[in-house]
């Protein structure tokens, strides 16, 4: 049986996680979209979101794209990295039910 302490630290990994996936996410959706001319960069909200996002997650993609072969206009970071969330994720629920935790994540 976990002690509410660890599951609580559990809880804020997966929590953690959570919001890096969707950081992932929103910095895909809004990049298509910039390079899609649907958004404008010259428009102060949209340019600062666009930092915002790339301050981010540039840190979580450097690490990754200096293994990954030069694909030229073809980006594969984020889908690396939502895999290896995805993955990280189900071995920290696993953990969790193996040692008795019983609420769902």
């Amino acid at each position: 049986m976990l002690s509410p302490f660890v599951a609580t630290l559990f809880q804020v990994f997966v929590l953690i996680l959570g919001i890096i996936w969707f950081l992932v996410i929103a910095h895909v959706v809004v990049s298509w979209l910039v390079h899609f001319q649907v958004l404008n960069l010259r428009q102060p909200l949209v340019s600062q979101i666009w930092y915002m996002l790339n301050r981010l997650v540039e840190p979580i993609y450097r690490p990754i794209r200096r293994f990954m072969p030069d694909l030229g206009g073809l980006d594969l970071a984020p889908l690396v990295v939502l895999i290896v969330l995805f993955f990280v994720r189900n071995l920290v629920a696993n953990y969790y039910y193996a040692y008795g935790g019983s609420s769902a994540f």
